[in-house]
């Protein structure tokens, strides 16, 4: 998701070595970044994802079946109240290659539950 080069967020998988790789997220609010990722075996080829967002308050999950999602990171965005920007995107650092295949996005209804006593919103989820 991006507003802007100080405001923006990120789900990604990183490749590391042959026996690991990073799943990971940042959050960059007013310029300052968050990162946080976690180790997953280098085996793991397909990644599914969900970006789901409540007026400013955003949330990415991942799954490795497309049925099953775990919570990657739940965040606030300062200023991500309104218009944003969100895609997919692949890169290759230090002048190596790889092939990304992206399928099967959608826009659907908000899939992100409410806490207990919180009324739903209206917003999509990716």
């Amino acid at each position: 998701m991006y507003l802007d080069s100080e405001n923006w967020l990120k789900g990604s998988i990183e490749y590391e070595n042959e026996t690991f790789q990073h799943l990971g997220s940042v959050v960059t609010n007013n310029g300052y970044s968050d990162w946080a990722t976690t180790e997953i075996d280098a085996s793991i080829k397909t990644m599914w994802y969900g970006f789901s967002r409540r007026v400013d308050d955003y949330c990415l999950e991942c799954s490795e079946d497309g049925i099953t999602y775990k919570q990657m990171r739940i965040c606030h965005m300062w200023n991500g109240g309104g218009t944003v920007q969100f895609g997919i995107y692949a890169c290759s650092p230090e002048n190596s290659s790889f092939k990304a295949t992206f399928t099967n996005m959608e826009v659907t209804e908000c899939k992100w539950l409410a806490h207990d006593g919180q009324q739903p919103d209206e917003d999509l989820k990716l």
